[in-house]
């Protein structure tokens, strides 16, 4: 599914012009972006107490714990 993503200050002029256009895709949805307030992912401004409970964790897997052996080239003969 692909969805054509109208801004809402351009809905009146595009939004039926958009559905006219696709009409003919059934793999393609046009909708009209309706969400409102601020934009959390660009805020820098972030509570203290906000900032003290976020938990930033390392999905990476964790490496085998102990040490390794050197490993020398065998030499050339």
């Amino acid at each position: 599914m692909i969805y054509c993503v109208i801004p809402r200050e351009l809905a009146d002029e595009l939004y039926d012009k958009m559905v006219e256009y696709y009409k003919d895709n059934p793999n393609v949805t046009v909708i009209v972006d309706r969400r409102e307030g601020h934009d959390r992912r660009r805020g820098k401004d972030v509570p203290p107490e906000v900032k003290e409970r976020r938990v930033i964790r390392d999905r990476r897997r964790s490496r085998i714990p102990g040490t390794f052996p050197d490993t020398e080239a065998p030499p050339e003969s």
